[in-house]
């Protein structure tokens, strides 16, 4: 455990839990204090008391709206339903993974708010935008907390002073707290334990010549004294600032300054080492994201040609190139600010990489086909809101569109073509190409496998059937993970597959010949 600035009872003991399918769920939901209850805790004698070796046991709890329930954080209820909806729709294997269940996360955004000697750093309470103080999170990686400690004595020693909404006046409006847990010649559990953090300001001025910077030169210079490597307890990674006055809920300004230690964040998930910029979006929970990638590379041929779409930095195509030997991997991203780390993730994939990789800045959502052309897999995470619909109005008729392209005269290669399109002109100009081996692409055939990540239930099951109600594609696995313990969204991934199941083409050619003979 890293050197921490805050006192948390270790959580350790509760880790033993059992992820069975029959894990019992609670009958009479009953407040759990923070500690422990005492075997003379006064209840009534029919209600259910829940097994505490999964609970939170948070004393922020229903304070924030970060967690939402308290027990059984190893298999919330929304497992349940998972598990009949994919059986209804022909998977009755359903799997569902739960990793660490505290101090799992490893980002977060973090607002300040409150006055310079009672800062209050935390999260919104649900439906407002009052600010709840949660200095022991149980969610938070270790060092998240010993951070926010640190950076909470610098606002009260320095007079910094936090962000008011109503004023648009303050200083420090965000704080972004980033855990790197990189370093491989460590076992992974100590990799976690000596995980240190980043740290990124959001400071409420357009640069950093305004009126205020001299307080934001000092508390830098504060965090880095008592935890940088200046320090004897060396828990801070780096520290960033990034300057925003919008009035708006955007947290972050296009603006970006590396201040102190390292300019570089790694981390390594899905056997590659990827580089992640404070502007990139990255999983909180890196452990079950290294879990759920390996498991994804089980339903990836070997030699594949891979299309990413909302690939952020490309980290799911880049260790499918690593991990696969792909013969191409395209990624196709609508945030422009990935590009740098998809650049710097490359630099670092194994030599033995002999794939043809290209990233290319672009929105998915117009003419999508255009990107799957000549690719065997297609594999998608989108955001909460799930698919964009052109994508899946695509992926509906895409058995129609590669059928029309081998029998019409207009079928050439895509590069005998001349390219008008100017969405796919401008992607081409932000593109990046990486090797020097090409591959060409052949333009009558599409993805037969779509492998889709996704973070939204309650949109996934809408794609989901949207997808199967045609019968252009059957679902053929699907496997959950526990992304988020004490809360009710799980991450899910699923497997379709283009077309009728052979299995069943094979039982009608038999009737038919038994038809005949009978005749």
């Amino acid at each position: 455990m890293p050197p921490c600035l805050v006192s948390s009872r270790p959580p350790s003991l509760l880790i033993s839990c059992s992820s069975s399918p029959g894990a019992a769920t609670l009958a009479v939901p009953v407040r759990t204090p923070p500690q422990l209850p005492s075997p003379s805790l006064s209840l009534d004698p029919t209600t259910t008391l829940p097994s505490l070796s999964c609970s939170l046991q948070c004393s922020h709890f229903q304070s924030c709206s970060g967690c939402t329930h308290e027990f059984n954080l190893h298999r919330p209820i929304i497992v349940d339903e998972a598990t009949d909806f994919f059986k209804n729709h022909g998977v009755s294997d359903f799997t569902f993974d739960t990793c660490r269940l505290y101090g799992w996360r490893c980002r977060a955004k973090l607002a300040v708010r409150g006055t310079s000697m009672s800062p209050l750093i935390g999260l919104y309470q649900e439906g407002t935008h009052n600010v709840a103080d949660i200095p022991d999170c149980k969610a938070h990686h270790p060092g998240i907390n010993a951070a926010v400690e640190l950076l909470r004595q610098g606002i009260k020693e320095l007079n910094i002073e936090p962000y008011d909404e109503d004023q648009g006046t303050g200083d420090l409006r965000y704080v972004q707290m980033a855990v790197t847990t990189h370093d491989t010649s460590l076992r992974a559990s100590e990799r976690y334990r000596n995980g240190k953090v980043q740290i990124t300001l959001v400071w409420n001025s357009r640069n950093e010549k305004s009126s205020n910077s001299d307080k934001l030169d000092a508390l830098v210079k504060f965090l880095w004294r008592n935890g940088g490597s200046w320090s004897k307890n060396h828990h801070i990674h780096s520290v960033w600032v990034n300057f925003q006055t919008s009035t708006t809920n955007v947290i972050f300004g296009n603006r970006w300054r590396h201040l102190l230690g390292e300019s570089d964040f790694w981390e390594h998930v899905g056997g590659i080492d990827i580089s992640l910029a404070p502007s990139s979006f990255g999983q909180a929970n890196t452990r079950a994201f290294d879990v759920l990638l390996r498991k994804l590379q089980k339903y990836v041929p070997h030699g594949a040609s891979v299309t990413d779409l909302y690939a952020g930095a490309g980290v799911i195509g880049l260790s499918l190139a690593a991990s696969r030997n792909c013969r191409s991997v395209k990624c196709i991203e609508i945030n422009k600010e990935s590009k740098l780390s998809f650049e710097k993730t490359v630099s670092r994939l194994p030599k033995s990489v002999v794939s043809s990789i290209s990233w290319h800045n672009a929105d998915t959502s117009i003419e999508p086909l255009s990107w799957l052309v000549g690719s065997d897999v297609l594999v998608v995470d989108p955001p909460r809101k799930g698919l964009d619909k052109s994508l899946v109005d695509a992926l509906q008729t895409i058995s129609s569109v590669e059928r029309k392209a081998k029998f019409s005269s207009e079928s050439l290669p895509i590069k005998e073509k001349e390219e008008k399109r100017p969405w796919i002109l401008r992607a081409r100009e932000a593109s990046v190409q990486i090797g020097s081996k090409t591959y060409s692409e052949d333009s009558r055939s599409f993805p037969r496998t779509l492998i889709y990540i996704s973070c939204g239930w309650e949109s996934f099951k809408e794609d989901c059937k949207s997808l199967l109600s045609n019968k252009a594609w059957r679902l053929e696995k699907a496997h959950g993970f526990n992304f988020f313990p004490g809360t009710q969204s799980i991450e899910v991934l699923a497997v379709f597959k283009r077309g009728q199941a052979v299995g069943l083409k094979k039982k009608k050619s038999g009737k038919k010949k038994k038809k005949k003979s009978l005749l």
